[in-house]
């Protein structure tokens, strides 16, 4: 089982077939802990939202910098010790929420009605691709995973060197910026969170088949958590560069 999300990676269920009854996952369990962390997200989110159009930027700055790195340490924690996923999974929503509102109340600020927009269109994709992936429109074949992990290694290694050159001065040009090449990275990287999707969904329904332990629901909850924010701020930035354009 191979995926692009670096939280559900081909070994996260190595030796851990075998459960049964009351002490294995399910597809409805981890649904079910997937919607809890999407509500530690909100109402994290809520906070920082408030707090930027009572207090300014200044007073966010620390939740969306805090936001940030905890949310690497508890993902990073998350990875390392999946058991623990029941109490860092949603740590790791409620940081991310913090981090998520205050990004959004400011991009909120520069172009009224871009969160909405944001949000519709995540919620709209992440459904769309599992009725499809349902009806079989959609397989996770193997040319296809190997597709998806090689663009979304790709896109991290951009990023990766865009911030390691960004501590010299050095800026990348072009891919960041508002014209059509920036629009055309933001959209091509879109797409591949919006495909990192599918294989999330298949990994999920095979480490149910396989009979993975019941705390694998909240690290598989998790996972998805990971696509889907990561899928929101990059549907974020594109229409921030398709809207600082009129």
């Amino acid at each position: 089982m191979r995926t692009g999300n670096p939280t559900l990676n081909a070994q996260t269920f190595a030796g851990y077939a075998g459960a049964v009854g009351e002490r294995a996952m399910t597809i409805e369990g981890t649904v079910n802990k997937t919607g809890l962390l999407l509500v530690l997200v909100l109402l994290g989110a809520a906070w920082t939202w408030w707090l930027f159009f009572t207090a300014g930027i200044e007073a966010v700055m620390p939740y969306i910098i805090g936001g940030a790195i905890g949310g690497l340490v508890l993902a990073l924690v998350t990875v390392f010790k999946k058991e623990w996923a029941m109490v860092t999974a949603p740590a790791y929503a409620a940081v991310e929420g913090l981090m998520l509102g205050g990004l959004s109340a400011w991009f909120e600020s520069q172009f009224p009605g871009i969160v909405l927009q944001a949000v519709g269109l995540t919620f709209g994709i992440l459904f769309a691709l599992l009725m499809a992936y349902k009806s079989g429109l959609i397989k996770a074949t193997e040319n296809f995973k190997l597709g998806v992990v090689a663009a979304t290694g790709g896109i991290f290694l951009v990023y990766l060197a865009t911030m390691l050159l960004g501590f010299f001065g050095v800026a990348v040009p072009y891919i960041h910026g508002s014209g059509p090449i920036g629009i055309l990275f933001s959209l091509f990287v879109v797409v591949i969170a919006a495909l990192n999707l599918v294989l999330d969904f298949d990994f999920i329904e095979k480490g149910a088949e396989v009979g993975a332990p019941r705390y694998m629901e909240w690290y598989a909850a998790f996972g998805l958590m990971v696509t889907l924010i990561w899928l929101y701020i990059e549907i974020l930035r594109l229409l921030a560069k398709m809207r600082s354009r009129r």
